[in-house]
């Protein structure tokens, strides 16, 4: 059987973790097409629903439907996927919906998220409150386009939030499937707020702090990411519970440390990141300010005087690109960069230690090797 060159790293000097089988990238995109098809299905249902309420309403259903249509991995139903085969069980149509309703939870998260931290754009195209706001300046509507513009990027991560749970719903798994899959769900939703809180407090704390920033990263992107989409895949396959128990254990063994490690590579793209690929200007998590595990790294260990830089100019909004660079340097020059690559390599290799548990089934082991390797060598 062929294998394609990409290579997992394991931490420094411990050679390769793994070859990614060929096979299994091919398994992933015909998930991946099959998640995007249910998704352009749910959307054209749900617009033919909405526009009745009233014609105003396609705005919202074209921005909903370029939003999820147009861009993303599809990581969180792949690892739904890849929890109901580590369940040693077969995906249906019925649990492909179910997996791909996870991208209406993304959606909520990111569309909220771009708002809360005033960005500009999301994936090359303006955030949703900033395509808003265009709008109401195209159509010379009344009133204030910032505040309208804010309002519906709430609405609109809020509907997509409530579609989340009305594609799972009507999925047509079964009702033993859906009420053990929502468990799950509801936990998966309360942490993802929970994260997005602590980050949004963060912001107000007077020193950085890189245990409080991993805190933040585990429950703001880490968990709903990787270990909950797994565990919502698990619990789908209608396992036994002393068997499903078992299996959850050793899945979050994998997930948590790789929902890190996604989190860490997030961040490492938000101020390093090529905005060709990334879809965010260069530097952005510059000029949001936002308190990463790098950051912290960064500020307990460059000079006083890169540490008063720093402080003097994260957060602001109007960096040229020379102060970017410039930024970008005494980073650099810390270490942070290199200790937070190291870590990512050795939660990715903790991650992919416990992906072998003999709890999960050896059909899953190259497919979680192979979405280790997604989450975390990506470069957008």
């Amino acid at each position: 059987m062929s294998t394609s060159a990409f290579q997992v790293a394991s931490p420094r000097g411990q050679g390769t973790v793994a070859l990614v089988n060929s096979q299994v990238m091919d398994e992933l995109v015909f998930v991946r097409e099959q998640v995007q098809a249910a998704l352009a299905a749910y959307l054209a249902e749900a617009r033919s629903h909405l526009t009745t309420i009233g014609s105003q309403l396609a705005p919202v259903c074209d921005g909903l439907e370029e939003f999820i249509l147009d861009g993303g991995k599809r990581l969180r139903p792949l690892f739904a996927y890849a929890g109901h085969v580590a369940a040693g069980k077969t995906v249906g149509p019925n649990e492909i919906k179910a997996f791909a309703s996870l991208e209406f939870l993304q959606a909520c998260a990111l569309i909220h998220d771009d708002l809360m931290d005033a960005s500009d754009t999301r994936r090359g195209k303006p955030a949703m409150h900033r395509r808003f706001e265009n709008l109401h300046q195209e159509q010379a509507l009344a009133g204030l386009s910032e505040q309208f513009g804010a309002a519906a990027a709430i609405l609109l991560g809020d509907l997509a939030l409530v579609q989340s749970d009305h594609m799972l719903h009507t999925s047509g798994i079964s009702s033993h499937q859906l009420l053990d899959a929502l468990s799950v769900h509801d936990e998966m939703r309360i942490e993802l707020m929970a994260g997005q809180y602590l980050d949004v407090r963060e912001a107000g704390e007077k020193s950085y702090n890189v245990e409080r920033s991993l805190r933040i990263a585990r429950f703001k992107s880490g968990k709903y990411s990787i270990e909950r989409p797994l565990h919502l895949g698990a619990a789908i396959a209608e396992r036994d519970a002393s068997v499903r128990q078992p299996l959850m254990w050793r899945l979050s063994e994998y997930g948590l440390p790789l929902g890190e490690a996604f989190q860490l590579r997030d961040d490492l793209l938000g101020i390093f990141g090529d905005p060709a690929v990334t879809g965010k200007p260069a530097g952005d998590d510059l000029r949001e300010g936002k308190r990463t595990v790098l950051m912290a790294m960064a500020m307990e260990r460059t000079s006083d005087a890169g540490r008063s830089e720093l402080t003097d100019n994260l957060g602001k909004a109007d960096l040229s690109l020379p102060t970017i660079e410039k930024l970008r340097g005494i980073i650099l020059e810390s270490g942070a960069v290199e200790s937070v690559e190291g870590l990512i390599e050795k939660l990715t290799f903790d991650a992919l230690s416990a992906s072998r548990s003999r709890e999960i089934a050896p059909e899953a082991h190259e497919l979680l090797a192979a979405l280790a390797a997604s989450a975390t060598a990506r470069k957008s």
